[in-house]
């Protein structure tokens, strides 16, 4: 099948490359020329396992081009994807611009049937949106072109977005025509075969449902983070407490991990979305709502900590922080309670020394040089000179370190854990001051 992409962010990428691997023909498209240009000579702007060597691949192989020629892109593709971003404006409702800016260059310049395919995350409502500008463009030319607009949601978690688009637990498909959505089940047969993961209903339920999942998600992160700190106050380990809640099915293990907060693209942006979009409907998301407000206090909880460790006198002292991107195997640095750290950190006079396995480039990017941030090579690198350290991210690498060496090499042997991957027993052992999310804080026996 012929296939074009709009967007070649993550969305787009790991789409076009996991579509372009089973052997349809596939053109990614993007305004960003310096980004299609690397593209095309095999460098991948963002960090996903495996994501690389598939796009090398199957770029080499002709299955997969990169352009920033639109017209080109509505004329190769019999399914055109809209996989764009939809960043917040500025009430926290989700900016449409760049989605409707393809629906118009669609519009312009299709001279066939198309079925044309939401895949970024838009608030319900989007695809009549998008098949409306299309028929704009189309009677501004006096053309009465066929087409379909379906909805196609995206389920993808950095660090396993392959897996997840080729091994999907669900294949979710909003489509008002038999036509649209034959040809969507025609695309995904590659993904189908050992048994019917398609779940089809009306457009309007399947834009709903993406935002219906990372609330719930959200919800569990949020309420397991009060529950932590509530934990922590009566002298409960959460992370007792966490296994005995997920041992019921009904509540089950996933993403009732306490921590210091979610980030990355998704979580925060939806959440917002999803409430600002009840407010214009008049209707008071109030869950949704205390989500949002919890966690926005969880990214603090490591700063208090910091702080506390050193009664509240920062100015001058040096804090290692292991971690920069918002959850391991990407280098996502959007929304990252790291960020929220060290700029706290920085507010208060204090020095920093990082470390993260790849978002080290990002934060450069991010930051700049400033004289309070020191981008380590090594993790081990970070802690040399510095007066504590904040783990901010739960790399695999963190999770084997002996205690023995943060007292061999901290001015302080204080370790600020954000994400409980350490036994407090061994640190209090190490003679170490440990604290942790929901637990207890762990010193040394005097």
């Amino acid at each position: 099948m012929k296939i074009t992409v709009f967007g070649s962010g993550y969305v787009g990428l790991v789409t076009g490359a996991c579509l372009a691997d089973v052997g349809n023909d596939v053109v990614c498209v993007d305004v960003d020329r310096d980004k299609i240009e690397k593209l095309r000579n095999g460098i991948v702007p963002i960090y996903e396992p495996g994501l690389g060597a598939m796009i090398e691949t199957n770029r080499v192989g002709g299955n997969l081009d990169f352009t920033t020629d639109a017209a080109r892109g509505v004329a190769h593709g019999n399914i055109l994807f809209i996989a764009v971003g939809t960043p917040p404006d500025e009430d926290g409702s989700a900016d449409l611009r760049y989605v409707m800016a393809v629906a118009q260059t669609i519009g312009i310049h299709m001279g066939e049937y198309k079925l044309i395919v939401n895949k970024s995350t838009v608030p319900v409502g989007t695809a009549d949106a998008v098949e409306s500008e299309i028929k704009k463009q189309l009677m501004a030319r006096n053309q009465s072109i066929d087409f379909d607009v379906c909805s196609n949601p995206e389920f993808l978690k950095e660090g396993a977005a392959i897996d997840d688009f080729t091994k999907a637990t669900r294949i979710v498909i909003g489509a008002e025509t038999a036509q649209a959505l034959e040809l969507m089940r025609e695309l995904y047969a590659p993904y189908n075969r050992n048994h019917d993961k398609i779940i089809a209903m009306d457009i309007r339920s399947a834009e709903l449902t993406k935002y219906a999942a990372n609330a719930m998600l959200a919800t569990k992160i949020s309420l397991m983070n009060e529950l932590a700190n509530i934990a922590e106050r009566i002298g409960a380990d959460i992370e007792h407490v966490r296994i005995g809640i997920g041992s019921d099915p009904r509540i089950g293990y996933h993403f009732i991990y306490p921590g210091c907060g979610y980030g990355g693209s998704c979580f925060p942006k939806d959440i917002r979305a999803l409430t600002r979009s009840a407010a214009s409907l008049g209707l008071d998301a109030g869950v949704l709502a205390a989500v949002e407000l919890v966690n926005e206090n969880q990214k603090q909880n490591l700063f208090a900590k910091v702080s506390d460790a050193f009664s509240g006198n920062l100015a001058g002292k040096t804090i290692a922080v292991w971690g920069l991107a918002f959850k391991p195997n990407t280098d996502d640095m959007r929304e990252a309670p790291s960020r929220t750290l060290m700029d706290s950190l920085w507010a208060a006079g204090a020095r920093v020394r990082a470390f993260d396995p790849k978002a080290m480039e990002e934060c450069s990017r991010i930051y700049g040089d400033r004289a309070d941030l020191v981008l380590c090579e090594t993790a081990i690198d970070a802690l040399h000179g510095s007066d504590a350290l904040v783990i901010c991210t739960e790399w695999k690498a963190f999770r084997t370190v002996e205690p023995s060496l943060f007292t061999h090499t901290l001015a302080h042997p204080i370790v600020i854990d954000g994400r409980n991957i350490y036994e407090p027993s061994r640190m209090r052992s190490a003679g170490i001051v440990y604290y942790s999310i929901g637990r207890q804080t762990v010193r040394p026996s005097s």
